[in-house]
């Protein structure tokens, strides 16, 4: 069996990425990629023409969107009462909240799985230098 087949996947990999080394596995990644960022930066063709790139501010925006969660989680208690907000409602947003960390951890781990992939699949042998 290869090493580019299903089987050999992480069940973290997404099912929308075809496995690295097979036709068209990269064009697949980065649209995944590009569906987890705004739909502005669909714009900027540095990011769309690199793969690498896409994966990279994909790990940015995913840790900044894990903070914001685990900050708005970490205040709702304190913060939403002054806001009128019944309990029933925070309660509710809580656990809104924590399933939202562990998909976006899911999603992390996706990202990092396509970025080695990536950058397995693109960069040319480095040589030693000799001492």
């Amino acid at each position: 069996m290869s090493p580019t087949t299903t089987s050999s996947i992480s069940s973290d990999w997404p099912c929308q990425v075809k496995a690295p080394g097979s036709p068209d596995w990269e064009r697949t990644a980065a649209r995944w990629l590009r569906d987890l960022l705004p739909a502005r930066y669909a714009g900027y063709s540095t990011l769309t023409r690199h793969p690498i790139l896409l994966a990279r501010h994909a790990q940015l925006q995913i840790q900044h969107e894990i903070r914001a969660v685990r900050v708005a989680l970490q205040t709702c208690r304190a913060e939403l009462p002054t806001l009128g907000v019944a309990e029933t409602i925070i309660e509710g947003t809580i656990r809104l909240y924590a399933v939202e960390l562990e998909q976006l951890d899911r999603l992390a781990r996706a990202v990092r799985l396509i970025t080695e992939a990536l950058l397995a699949g693109s960069q040319p042998q480095r040589r030693r230098s000799r001492v």
